[in-house]
């Protein structure tokens, strides 16, 4: 519901930035205050710098796979030495 909300609001400012239609057509057409449309897009403008100062989301991930996949590579090479170096000594 968080996420819905969040997106509305976005949805409500950004309409608000295009300035297509007056505040009251966009109070009236997403059926919220005036003051309420004027302050989403005030917000949005402040945060939007947010956008860019982190690294989206699938970035992130894409490079914690990345980090995981190296790990098993490196975790698979020490197995294969112990178990060759193992059965060299008879264990």
């Amino acid at each position: 519901m968080l996420r819905n909300c969040c997106a509305f609001k976005a949805k409500v400012a950004i309409d608000a930035l295009k300035e297509r239609d007056t505040l009251a057509e966009i109070s009236k057409k997403f059926e919220i205050s005036s003051s309420m449309v004027s302050k989403w897009k005030q917000e949005f403008l402040e945060r939007s710098q947010e956008i860019f100062e982190t690294d989206p989301p699938e970035k992130e991930i894409e490079e914690k796979i990345e980090q995981l996949f190296t790990k098993i590579g490196k975790l698979e090479v020490e197995r294969d030495w112990l178990k060759k170096n193992l059965k060299k000594a008879g264990l």
